[in-house]
């Protein structure tokens, strides 16, 4: 299958969930295909880069790769969220890397200095240099946006409004204070899968009593319709038995609610999947987010941030309890991975195909599938 067969094949993904297909295979084990994402998905539109609080103070900065394209995001003095090309306007030389705090940015390579803002401050051995002006050297810039407290970045020239992007979302979501949570543990790892495939797990109940039989299924209960929602997003709310934040086997001690949740939200979880590559679990006494980063057609790098409302942190025995919400997420996240390198296996399969969605237990995923099928086509 061509590319231009293989985007065709897209047009059975734009249905109702209960009518449409998922995405071919294709775009889960093709490095071709992952091209066309790297230009129509990742380079033209918002992409989540976790919660705002990974850079809480002026210099705090991580250096990250999004689709092949080396950034750096950093907190500038001013407050503002600043990203970058990782790359020095000298020769080329990655900057910084990791995560970590700095004063400025100073290229390991041959000293270029630079501002928080990305403005060119130092220049070593530059004095002979004919009509060399610092201004025109400033590191190329990245659009970066925060809402609701999680950080967005943007590769495209022309970015599209980060409100018009996200709709309704903040107004879905106010039940949970989302923008003063505080992150308390945040994890990376690489995963050998596609960088879809972790997300739909994330986001369907179809497969709980299969994967996580004795870990976390019993707490599920069916979920509610999907919600209608307006922004490239997602999103479903379902009831639980006890917290969606521990073990099935571990519930004698949770946490408390958010004081902010009434009636049905205190009881259950809504999961949201803001497109393309960020998707959270929004319970009644924590919140946890996951970005994917592709890596390669199976390889993907993810972030997995626990929160926590402030008071909640601030609890004098709260250290000694959170362990077991870690826990929870850690024992559940690794079922979810062997089942997600053997599906890869599946998809890499010459003769995979398509298949169709449970309209109630799969919905998020389907409404992912119909708005990637519609951004690969333009």
């Amino acid at each position: 299958m061509d590319t231009q067969e293989a985007l065709a094949a897209l047009n059975l993904c734009i249905a109702p969930a209960d009518e449409a297909h998922s995405l071919p295979p294709v775009f889960y084990s093709s490095s071709d295909m992952l091209k066309v994402e790297i230009e129509r998905i990742f380079g033209s539109g918002w992409v989540g880069i976790g919660r705002s609080d990974r850079w809480a103070s002026p210099g705090d900065f991580a250096a990250m790769d999004i689709a092949g394209v080396p950034v750096i995001v950093v907190r500038g003095r001013d407050g503002q969220l600043n990203a970058f090309a990782n790359s020095c306007r000298h020769r080329g030389a990655k900057l910084l890397a990791g995560n970590g705090h700095c004063r400025g940015i100073k290229c390991p390579f041959h000293g270029w200095a630079y501002k928080l803002d990305g403005r060119l401050a130092g220049v070593p051995h530059m004095e002979r240099a004919k009509n060399f002006n610092k201004d025109e050297y400033r590191l190329i810039t990245f659009h970066a946006a925060e809402r609701a407290g999680f950080a967005f970045l943007c590769l495209a020239q022309d970015a599209p409004g980060i409100d018009v992007w996200l709709g309704d979302f903040e107004a879905l979501h106010a039940p949970w204070n989302l923008g003063e949570l505080v992150s308390t543990r945040r994890r990376e790892f690489e995963v050998a899968c596609n960088w879809k495939p972790f997300l739909e797990v994330f986001n369907e109940y179809y497969h709980l009593p299969y994967v996580h039989p004795d870990s976390i299924n019993d707490v599920y209960c069916p979920p509610d319709a999907p919600d209608d929602t307006a922004g490239a997003y997602v999103s479903q709310f379902g009831p639980t038995e006890r917290t969606g934040g521990l073990l099935q086997s571990c519930q004698v001690d949770p946490l408390p609610t958010m004081k902010s949740l009434k009636g049905r939200n205190r009881n259950g979880v809504r999961y949201s999947w803001i497109f393309p590559n960020m998707t959270f679990a929004a319970g009644g006494d924590a919140v946890w987010v996951y970005e994917t980063y592709p890596l390669g057609a199976g390889r993907c790098r993810v972030g997995m941030t626990a929160c926590f409302a402030p008071d909640t942190v601030a609890m004098a025995d709260f250290a000694g309890r959170v362990p077991q919400y870690y826990r929870r997420l850690d024992e559940a996240i690794a079922e979810d991975i062997l089942a997600l390198e053997e599906q890869q296996a599946g998809l890499n399969s010459a003769f995979a195909r398509p298949g169709r969605f449970s309209p109630l237990l799969e919905s998020n995923v389907a409404g992912f599938a119909r708005w990637y099928a519609e951004q690969m086509q333009n």
